[in-house]
């Protein structure tokens, strides 16, 4: 398929002045689209417009975006929607225009695939040197500023591991480079509390809500690598990937457990899905 880039709706490009340009001002959400449909579209809108909420940055409408979406996602087969949201263009300085008009802008991109042997026999992770700043002003959104994470994955050519495991500057587990985090206890389903730093993903709450209606006890709680390397399994997640469960990390070794094939089930993930 044909990438295709959209600017407010058209095919040109951003203003050099654009704030997410020059501050990663702004958010972004990157979708599944299977035959045309959206993959979890409410849950990544919902995240959006919490993100808009916390930045005070002006929302599009809900139904726009929807039908910009659906009006440009291919109808068969796999791709990739990243929508990206700015505060728009101001002059020079860090202070917000008053009032901000964003920018938006639409990639259709294609489709990543993922070995099958990634749901069935699980994934390589390493733990990164680098760890995440913590700013609860910023934690758990989805914004443009992802610099610690292009440094994590330059950590990460060459070797061969799938993901690398984030913590932060004090020693609590985050999640993935590119990931969320979830670890089994004695059948309860843990993943890290995110206040201080990294994103709350689509996926991540997608695996909360199937949890509880699959009846598995879950939680959010700090945990330290110690902790993570007795767990009883572990595994990632994302929109793209859907459900990743972890094989080794480091040089710890865990097997593919039944909380994540149960999940996997669940949400229509595996085999390469």
């Amino acid at each position: 398929m044909n990438t295709l880039w959209l600017v407010n709706g058209q095919p040109t490009g951003v203003d050099p002045a654009d704030r997410g340009l020059a501050f990663g001002d702004g958010l972004f959400e990157t979708m599944a689209v299977d035959d045309g449909e959206i993959r979890w579209l409410g849950l990544h809108l919902d995240r959006l417009e919490h993100g808009c909420r916390r930045l005070a940055i002006p929302a599009p409408p809900r139904a726009s975006l929807e039908r910009e979406l659906r009006a440009h996602c291919p109808r068969d087969g796999r791709a990739v929607a990243k929508l990206i949201l700015t505060r728009g263009s101001s002059p020079r300085g860090y202070a917000p225009p008053d009032p901000a008009t964003p920018t938006r802008v639409l990639g259709i991109l294609p489709w990543p695939e993922y070995p099958a042997a990634h749901y069935r026999d699980g994934i390589a992770v390493r733990v990164c040197e680098l760890r995440l700043g913590e700013s609860a002003a910023l934690a758990g959104l989805k914004h443009l500023c992802r610099l610690e994470q292009v440094l994590a994955q330059l950590e990460l050519d060459g070797r061969p591991v799938d993901q690398g495991l984030l913590l932060d500057t004090s020693g609590h587990v985050v999640g993935g480079t590119s990931s969320n985090l979830f670890a089994v206890f004695g059948g309860e389903l843990v993943t890290p509390v995110l206040s201080r730093c990294g994103i709350k993903g689509v996926m991540r709450r997608a695996v909360l809500e199937a949890a509880e209606a699959l009846g598995i006890r879950t939680a959010e709680r700090d945990l330290t690598l110690a902790q993570l390397l007795r767990a009883d399994e572990l595994f990632m997640t994302n929109a793209l990937i859907g459900v990743w469960p972890v094989a080794l990390l480091d040089a710890q070794r865990f097997a593919v457990g039944s909380v994540a094939k149960r999940l996997m089930a669940h949400l229509g993930y595996g085999h390469g899905a």
